[in-house]
């Protein structure tokens, strides 16, 4: 681990490799699982002022979820996520003619309804975010659905850091990316 400005960085996201294959994995992250997308408590009022232009996007079931938990849930464990359709898919999950999980929200910004694209939690994987009082713990989650991402990112070599950077630039800000790009090419390097 190194430290950035306030956060503790893994140096498994210069390390790894990743690119998401949706043609592999069919958007597996967005159903499998026993939890919603965890939620930042600035995006509990944006997912709510932002919902009447999501829904048409959605599923019934994902609205009939949402008109039952609220746009968000909080946990027995006090963390904020997306609420989940009977304990499993993600409520804002909507599938392709391909059967591929697809974000109804994310599509919502493609189509230019809304100017928000998706929860950052969402966004920044495979990467992880907690933050503490004192700091922000940023590190690469594994899980073995995204082994074919893993495969196609050492590929394509892209690392994972470089597959998320809109991600990483939307939470920590472009200086905070620059650092880590130095970071990454000093440890190349050596």
């Amino acid at each position: 681990m190194f430290q950035l400005d306030k956060t503790l960085v893994s140096e498994t996201i210069i390390e790894k490799d990743f690119v998401c294959n949706l043609s592999a994995c069919k958007g597996a992250c967005c159903v499998d699982g026993d939890a919603g997308a965890p939620l930042l408590e600035s995006e509990v009022k944006t997912l709510e002022d932002l919902y009447p232009k999501v829904k048409p996007f959605m599923r019934k079931e994902g609205i009939e979820s949402v008109a039952l938990q609220g746009t968000s849930i909080t946990t027995k464990d006090n963390e904020l996520e997306t609420p989940l359709i009977n304990g499993g898919d993600c409520a804002y999950v909507t599938f392709n003619n391909k059967g591929v999980a697809l974000c109804a929200i994310e599509e919502a910004y493609n189509k230019g309804e809304i100017t928000w694209k998706k929860p950052i939690s969402c966004h920044l994987y495979p990467i992880r975010v907690k933050d503490y009082s004192e700091f922000s713990a940023v590190n690469y989650h594994n899980w073995d659905i995204c082994d074919d991402a893993c495969s196609l990112g050492k590929e394509l070599q892209v690392p994972v850091y470089k597959f998320v950077k809109e991600a990483l630039v939307r939470r920590f800000g472009l200086d905070w990316y620059t650092k880590l790009e130095e970071v990454a090419n000093n440890l190349k390097s050596n």
